[in-house]
């Protein structure tokens, strides 16, 4: 949920913060990628904002909120398994021909 006065990318740090202990000064957020999906949850429309983050220390501790059982690193092919939807897969493949496309890059 969006705190008032945070603007979209705040409260996506906010969040990251609150539910798995990552706070800015461990992220490297990619400015020049961000997806939108939109999907109804008990009929009301919701709309959901994905960036990407680098983790500068790729050793960092994740500590998750109540919210969460488990996480874990994957390969693409696994994260789009374990997405369970299309648009989120569709989001994770874009990401990821996104950061192919800025590695190219000289």
């Amino acid at each position: 949920h969006v705190d008032p006065g945070e603007d979209d990318l705040t409260t996506a740090l906010r969040e990251t913060k609150e539910e798995a202990g990552l706070g800015v000064e461990h992220l490297q957020v990619v400015d020049s990628f961000v997806q939108k999906l939109n999907y109804k949850v008990r009929g009301k429309p919701k709309e959901v904002l994905y960036w990407l983050a680098e983790l500068r220390d790729p050793g960092t501790a994740v500590t998750l909120s109540d919210e969460h059982q488990d996480y874990r690193w994957v390969q693409l092919e696994e994260a789009c398994s374990l997405a369970g939807y299309k648009d989120l897969q569709e989001t994770l493949k874009a990401a990821h021909r996104h950061l192919e496309a800025q590695q190219d890059k000289p």
